[in-house]
């Protein structure tokens, strides 16, 4: 009798479950195998996370567009084809049109302060709000890389004259606005197809960060790049839609946050200083870092100055708010020091 009473005495008692059954996500992007951001951010997220569960969260990764195009990847995501998505807002610029107000050109100098500004917009301002909450999808980690620069095969860009009639790489929206107002002609494409549309010569160069030359395989190409202005940027930014999200456990929740409050503010901080190696191998292997001359840099400023209110504009007139959206993101690049 006693012991009848004591098992249901500890049937009663609350259950604590330590870890929910093992889960596995897939995660999809459209890099290359070995591209220096997946090994900055993505693999070290990712462990961290199967650590920070005891091995019961695990990862699927399909590098390379193996499960879709890039600009395919945000609806990948929303359907659950894949859990987490690497959803660049420039290739889903009709979704997330706002989220260009970090892709900006003469905004920010390093990606630490661009990231920590779009970091706090996506997860809890405008950004949050207004795209990723309609959107389905929660940020999990991004990296607004460091200032573009201008890469070309042939053309030196050391004066206006210089980078007017120019075809170059754009991935559309904000940097369309600043190609434009140098005279510039954008060629909108996802990365991935620079390499032939520079071999072929249907394009004089593209808009990139240092890094990502290398990665794509571009060094081969390109021959001088600019020193000295700011072109812009790009977001890259990881994902998982919120149908994936719901079911998981609290305690994968839990961790996942965690994991991902620990890498932005050491990604940026990796990519900034990657950046400087990054440009002395590119030297090495025949790339020309030129600065733009001071009369030609100023005149570039000048061009690049009404870009920001101009893009505002054009959201705005969407029915969408891009003025609010640029005023908190000029607070917080305030904010981070810049």
């Amino acid at each position: 009798m006693r012991k009848s009473m004591a098992l249901a005495a500890a049937l009663a008692l609350p259950v604590t479950i330590v870890s929910a059954q093992a889960v596995e996500l897939k995660v999809a992007d459209s890099f290359p195998a070995g591209h220096y951001l997946v090994r900055l951010m993505l693999k070290p997220w990712m462990d961290d996370v199967t650590k920070r569960t005891n091995g019961a969260v695990t990862f699927s990764y399909y590098p390379n567009q193996q499960m879709g195009k890039a600009t395919d990847l945000l609806r990948l995501t929303q359907s659950g084809v894949v859990d987490i998505g690497y959803i660049a807002p420039s290739y889903a610029s009709d979704k997330m049109p706002l989220s260009e107000v970090a892709q900006l050109p003469e905004s920010f100098t390093t990606s630490c302060q661009g990231t920590l500004a779009y970091w706090k917009s996506a997860r809890e301002g405008v950004l949050a709000k207004q795209e990723y909450a309609p959107n389905k999808i929660k940020l999990l980690m991004a990296v607004v890389l460091p200032p573009y620069q201008v890469f070309t095969v042939k053309q030196k860009v050391d004066s206006m004259e210089a980078i007017q009639g120019l075809k170059l790489r754009s991935t559309g929206g904000a940097q369309d606005l600043t190609l434009r107002a140098l005279g510039s002609v954008p060629v909108r494409m996802a990365a991935p197809d620079a390499y032939e549309s520079l071999a072929r010569g249907t394009m004089d160069g593209v808009l990139f960060p240092a890094d990502s030359i290398a990665s794509y395989g571009l060094d081969k190409l390109v021959k001088h790049a600019t020193d000295g202005v700011s072109f812009g940027s790009f977001i890259v930014a990881y994902s998982i839609s919120e149908r994936a999200w719901n079911k998981l456990p609290a305690d994968a929740k839990k961790a996942m946050e965690e994991a991902s409050e620990a890498i932005e503010s050491k990604v940026c901080a990796d990519v900034d200083k990657e950046q400087q190696q990054t440009r002395k191998q590119l030297t090495d292997a025949g790339v020309s870092f030129e600065p733009i001359p001071d009369a030609a840099k100023a005149q570039m400023k000048d061009k690049l100055m009404g870009v920001a209110k101009e893009w505002a504009a054009g959201i705005d007139s969407r029915g969408k708010p891009g003025t609010e959206a640029l005023l908190e993101f000029q607070k917080l690049l305030a904010d981070t020091g810049k």
